[in-house]
């Protein structure tokens, strides 16, 4: 028995059954127009779910800013450091996320 990687979820499950355990995916009726199908599936979802994290990035990295320049924050202060650290945050997260895009769009094409 070996265990392989379920074309719907991606978790570990034996070679062996019949249905995955964790997605209930029936695997005895998959054929190849139905893995490209779960495939591109799973593209739409991951690109979906980084889109959201580069958002959610660019509203730390805005509203850092936001708070240094319109509350005029003094430097020292603890709303300084908070700003300070949610521009720094948003900005490297930002980029990460960016880049993960650029490879999963590179790896479909």
């Amino acid at each position: 028995m070996a265990v392989i990687n379920c074309p719907g979820c991606r978790e570990k499950i034996s070679d062996k059954s019949k249905l995955c355990s964790f997605c209930h995916i029936d695997l005895t009726e998959l054929d190849v127009d139905k893995m490209q199908s779960l495939r591109t599936v799973n593209l739409i979802k991951k690109s979906q779910s980084l889109m959201t994290q580069s958002f959610i990035a660019m509203l730390l990295f805005c509203g850092g800013f936001l708070i240094m320049f319109w509350e005029s924050v003094q430097i020292g202060t603890w709303q300084h450091t908070a700003a300070m650290g949610s521009i720094g945050i948003g900005f490297v997260m930002y980029l990460i996320t960016r880049v993960r895009l650029l490879l999963l769009k590179k790896s479909k094409g």
